[in-house]
């Protein structure tokens, strides 16, 4: 009898999600990929920030208690990882929100009411970040793609090939970035390299987030990727210089609802050459 084959999974850390903030290009595709990956026969798993805007009640979103509890260390000091799941009824899919009263209890999603940048949102990325990797480490799944979109994720691939690069769970993951036209004038906090020193990221690496801003966040994440994908027409010409001089797999804009079967076509691609 022939083995049946395993279902490719695919990890999704989304910076936005419709229905739970607004539509735009960034958060329907958050929407909609997701549910046509797995209608293609693949096994997802997605998760977004569990900003202050998501409204609980009328999205019913409830507590995993099993996945909640960990504390992650950032800086020095404890933080509560709350863990968080909805249902879109119509797309048969589960979406995972990463929580904590400090990061995400607050109304803006990336500015305060005066419109100035959160000071914090350098830990907020690391807490992203880690709370979706340790959450996928709880659920002891490996995906095969680890599909990350939009600065918020930005870190993502810079803990997978660095900091849990032997983790059998992800030693084997191929990471794709997502670039979108979501640049910020702002600077992010200064301190960012001494948090991601804590977490015993190496020197070497440091260097990349040293007086960070969106374009130095946005050049590692393009580093520390296996591949990259164009998710808007405009990108900042800086950053698309730099894709294109990578040589790595790149995916164009497609400004159609096709992108859908090329992006998973683009997925098994990837990963036939990586099984050659």
């Amino acid at each position: 009898m022939i083995p049946k084959a395993e279902k490719i999974k695919v990890l999704y850390v989304m910076q936005e999600i419709t229905p739970y903030l607004d539509e735009s290009p960034l958060s329907n595709i958050g929407r909609y990929l997701p549910q046509g990956t797995q209608e293609s026969g693949k096994e997802i798993r997605t998760f977004m920030p569990k900003y202050g805007q998501v409204n609980e009640r009328r999205n019913q979103l409830h507590e995993v208690i099993r996945l909640s509890g960990m504390n992650l260390i950032i800086d020095d000091a404890d933080h509560p990882l709350i863990i968080k799941v909805a249902s879109i009824q119509q797309a048969r899919m589960q979406v995972y929100f990463i929580d904590n009263e400090d990061y995400f209890q607050r109304k803006g999603i990336f500015h305060d009411k005066n419109g100035q940048f959160f000071e914090d949102n350098d830990e907020r990325l690391i807490f992203y970040a880690r709370g979706v990797i340790e959450t996928v480490r709880k659920l002891g799944w490996p995906p095969d793609i680890i599909h990350c979109h939009g600065w918020f994720s930005s870190l993502v691939p810079l803990y997978i090939k660095r900091v849990f690069k032997d983790n059998p769970l992800f030693s084997s993951s191929t990471v794709i970035y997502s670039l979108y036209d979501d640049f910020f004038e702002d600077m992010l906090n200064h301190t960012l390299v001494k948090k991601l020193k804590f977490d015993k990221i190496k020197e070497v690496d440091l260097k990349n987030y040293r007086n960070p801003d969106y374009i130095k966040i946005s050049k590692a994440a393009i580093q520390y990727s296996d591949a990259l994908i164009f998710g808007s027409e405009k990108i900042n010409p800086e950053l698309e210089e730099l894709v294109r001089s990578t040589e790595k797999p790149l995916l164009e804009f497609l400004g159609d609802d096709n992108y859908i079967t090329v992006y998973n076509d683009f997925y098994e691609k990837l990963l036939k050459h990586k099984r050659n």
